[in-house]
C-alpha cells in the first residue's frame, strides 16, 4: 500500500488526520477481505457489514438488523472518513478499494440512535456515542479552543481541542473529531499518546520487586525530596514522540552509592511526566496556542506527587476532578443533551469540584532538570543497533513493530469486526 503513494505514509492524512498504520481500521479490512475467503464472499453476496465497538454495541442493543450505525468520533479512526465532509470519502474507498456498502451511516456525536430491544433497560433510548477518549474530553469539561486532558493509564492519552480548525500535526500527532452535536459544528483535537506510563510503575513492581502494590507508590516516593539525580527513561521498546527512534533502550543513570530504591520509583514517576511535557510542547507547536492548563483522569491520576510533578514541569496548573469516572459521565452529559435536559455552555453549572496542583519551581530550576532529561534521552539511543530508525511515528512503519504494541500503546481505540448477516 505504501508504494501505491511512492511510501509516503502521510499521503492521505490530508483527507482522513491519519497516517498509515495497521492500527486504524481500513488496513485491517483490506487485510481481511485479501487473505480471508469467507470475508470476500459475504461482500460479494451483500451480507457482510464492518463497524467500529460501537457499531456493533448499537447492532446489538437495538436489536433492529438495519440499524447499522457510527458516529463522526469512531469513524475518524477508520481512515474512512474525510475530516471536512464528516462521511465516507470516495476518494479513501477507492485506494482501499472497500466498498461503501460494508460500513455503516455516520452520525453525530448526539442524537437519538433509537431503543434498547430487551432487558431491564428496554425502551431506553440511545442519544450519545462517542469515541473512549473523545468522550473523556467531554467529561473533562475541555470545550473551550485551547483547552486539553490528559488520561493516566498503562500509557498516557492527551486531547487537545482544536475548536472548529482543523489542525495538521507536523510533530508526530493525529487529527480527530473531538466531538459533534447535533446539527452544531463538528469539533476537532489533536491526540498525542505516551507508550509507558503505569507501565513503568508495574515494570518495578512485577520485574525489581521494589514495592508490593501500585498503591505504596506514592508514600515510597515521597520518602525522598528529589530523585538525587537520578533519570529514568522508560524507552523498553524504542522512543516514540518526538524522538522516533527504534534504536533506544530504557535506560537509569545518575546512580550513585546513596541511590535507593525510593530515587527510582520518584524517577519512573517523574518519567510520566517528562513524557507528557514533550507531547504538551508538540502540541503548542502544533497548534500555535499554549496550554493555560490540564485536566487530568486515570489510574495513575490518584497519585498526587505525579501530579504535583507534573504541574511543576508544565509549569501550568493542573486539574483533577472529583468525578473520576469521567469518560461515561461525558458520555452521560451527551446523552442529556440530547434530550434537553442541559446545555453544555456554562461549565459552572456542572457539579464537579476540583483539585488544582500549582508549579512549585521556578523557571531555571524547570529547564535544568529538562536539559538533563534530553541528556539522558541521547544517550538511550543508538543500543539496540538490529533495529532501524524511527524516522516517523511507529503507526508509520506497517510491520515494522509487532502490532500487539500498536495496539498496547495505539490511540483511542477503534476496533474493526464484521457482522455477517443472516441469508
Amino acid at each position: 500500500m505504501l508504494a501505491k503513494c511512492n511510501n509516503n505514509p502521510n499521503y492521505l492524512k490530508m483527507e482522513c488526520g491519519l497516517p498509515f498504520s495497521t492500527y486504524f481500521s481500513a488496513l485491517k479490512i483490506k487485510w481481511l477481505m485479501d487473505n480471508v475467503p469467507e470475508v470476500k464472499e459475504a461482500i460479494k453476496e451483500n451480507r457482510c457489514a464492518f463497524g467500529t465497538v460501537d457499531s456493533w454495541i448499537l447492532w446489538n442493543l437495538v436489536g433492529d438488523k438495519s440499524v447499522h450505525l457510527t458516529d463522526v468520533t469512531n469513524a475518524s479512526r477508520t481512515m474512512l472518513m474525510n475530516l471536512k465532509t464528516l462521511d465516507w470519502d470516495d476518494y479513501l474507498c477507492d485506494f482501499f478499494a472497500i466498498p461503501k456498502s460494508i460500513l455503516p451511516q455516520i452520525r453525530s456525536s448526539a442524537e437519538n440512535y433509537g431503543s434498547i430491544n430487551s432487558g431491564c433497560l428496554k425502551g431506553t433510548n440511545i442519544t450519545a456515542v462517542l469515541g473512549d477518549q473523545q468522550a473523556d474530553l467531554v467529561g473533562q469539561l475541555c470545550w473551550e479552543k485551547g483547552s486539553a486532558k490528559n488520561t493516566y493509564g498503562t500509557g498516557c492519552f492527551l486531547l487537545y481541542n482544536t475548536g472548529n480548525d482543523i489542525v495538521y500535526s507536523t510533530h508526530g500527532l493525529i487529527t480527530t473529531v473531538a466531538y459533534k452535536f447535533g446539527n452544531e459544528k463538528p469539533v476537532y483535537a489533536l491526540e498525542g499518546s505516551v507508550a509507558i506510563a503505569g507501565a513503568a510503575i508495574n515494570w518495578l513492581i512485577d520485574n525489581l520487586q521494589f514495592m508490593e502494590d501500585i498503591k505504596d507508590c506514592e508514600e515510597i516516593a515521597e520518602s525522598v525530596k528529589d530523585t538525587g539525580d537520578v533519570y529514568f527513561v522508560p524507552a523498553f521498546s524504542g522512543l516514540f514522540a518526538p524522538h522516533w527512534n527504534a534504536t533506544a533502550r530504557g535506560l537509569i543513570i545518575g546512580i550513585t552509592q546513596y541511590t535507593t530504591k525510593a530515587h527510582i520509583i520518584r524517577a519512573t514517576l517523574e518519567a510520566v511526566a517528562f513524557q507528557n511535557l514533550e507531547i504538551v510542547e508538540s502540541m503548542n507547536k502544533d497548534s500555535g496556542i499554549n496550554l493555560k492548563m490540564l485536566q487530568v483522569s486515570g489510574g495513575m491520576s490518584k497519585n498526587k506527587c505525579l501530579l504535583q510533578m507534573q504541574a511543576d514541569l508544565l509549569g501550568i496548573p493542573v486539574i483533577r476532578p472529583s468525578m473520576t469516572e469521567t469518560t461515561s459521565f461525558g458520555a452521560a452529559l451527551t446523552a442529556g443533551k440530547t434530550i434537553g435536559l442541559w446545555d453544555l455552555k456554562d461549565q459552572k453549572k456542572i457539579p464537579i469540584y476540583n483539585e488544582t496542583f500549582y508549579c512549585t519551581i521556578t523557571e531555571e530550576t524547570r529547564n535544568n532538570k529538562y536539559k538533563k532529561w534530553n541528556k539522558a534521552v541521547k544517550k538511550c539511543m543508538g543500543w539496540d543497533d538490529s533495529s532501524e530508525p524511527i524516522r516517523k511515528p511507529f503507526w508509520k512503519r506497517i510491520g515494522g513493530e509487532p502490532f500487539g504494541l500498536l495496539l498496547t500503546f495505539g490511540l483511542t481505540l477503534s476496533i474493526g469486526y464484521l457482522i455477517y448477516k443472516k441469508t
